[in-house]
């Protein structure tokens, strides 16, 4: 149950939309998910990977010009740097709670969820004393069309060759900021919601990931862009504010040394996608085709 849900929040925190921007149109439109960027100082340059967190191997893929793009990078850079045991300290923490799901249900409302959780396997009195984000991620787990055994964790596996080569490995937030968007973002009652159209949820999951495959990074944010699975509220705490926060970061750690970044890859278009927040502040950021 443990490993399942951590696999679940793999999934979720890639989970994150953007509104379209007509700036930039032609070129973001092009089918990549790498894109380098160069110019406004930098001695040079870097590289920003978008990611699908969590994948079934039959369908896991690094592409030779991602790896290219790793190696010629002194630093490898994830959302969250997994090699600060303080970090996963903090993970742990992330499936606990003081105060029980059931306690924040009515009788009916519980019976219910515990119905509800039959088609995911499990029971209420298996989850209660988890957080309710716990939840979200069986949702997230579920909608993965292979056995936990045939999983891939496509930064995970990045991660390992960045250590191989003895890269540098750095954070771009730390788990505490995570789960604060996620708080944000979902309450119990949301994610019992989103449990209600698990079967929709995993019809939408089996085309982002061929989206994700095809590099059609246009296509993925269409299909992220979905209003049954995010509102408004959601998109501000789980992606623009996390964006600027990022590219706030980023600059100093480019100016260093050349980096690759690995985010998810709903993180870099829209009017506050990283892409266009670079270009903003004088950046050259463009596709990558072949390295």
């Amino acid at each position: 149950m443990k490993n399942l849900l951590k696999l679940g929040f793999a999934a979720l925190l890639s989970i994150s939309f953007n509104s379209a921007s007509a700036q930039h149109k032609n070129t973001e439109n092009k089918n990549s998910l790498l894109w380098e960027v160069s110019g406004n100082g930098l001695s040079k340059p870097s590289y920003i990977a978008g990611t699908f967190h969590i994948l079934c191997s039959k369908d896991f893929e690094i592409k030779p010009k991602v790896l290219k793009a790793l190696e010629k990078s002194d630093n490898f850079v994830m959302e969250i740097n997994y090699t600060d045991p303080n970090e996963m300290a903090s993970l742990q923490k992330m499936y606990q709670t003081d105060h029980k799901i059931s306690d924040q249900l009515s009788p009916d409302e519980a019976k219910e969820l515990n119905t509800l959780l039959a088609d995911y396997g499990t029971s209420l009195k298996n989850i209660d004393s988890s957080s309710p984000q716990a939840l979200y991620a069986l949702l997230s787990a579920k909608a993965v069309p292979c056995p936990q055994t045939e999983i891939k964790l496509y930064e995970m596996e990045l991660l390992q060759k960045a250590i191989k080569d003895k890269k540098s490995i750095k954070g771009l937030e730390k788990v505490t900021d995570q789960m604060k968007s996620i708080n944000e973002a979902y309450d119990l009652k949301s994610i019992i919601a989103q449990l209600k159209m698990g079967k929709e949820y995993e019809v939408l999951f089996k085309k982002m990931i061929e989206a994700f495959k095809n590099e059609n990074a246009q296509s993925l944010y269409t299909l992220f862009k979905d209003d049954r699975f995010m509102n408004a509220q959601q998109e501000k705490a789980m992606l623009t504010n996390r964006n600027k926060n990022w590219v706030k970061i980023m600059p100093e750690i480019m100016k260093k040394e050349g980096s690759f970044f690995a985010v998810g890859g709903s993180h870099l278009m829209g009017e506050n996608g990283i892409i266009p927040l670079l270009r903003s502040q004088g950046y050259t950021v463009k596709a990558v085709s072949n390295l």
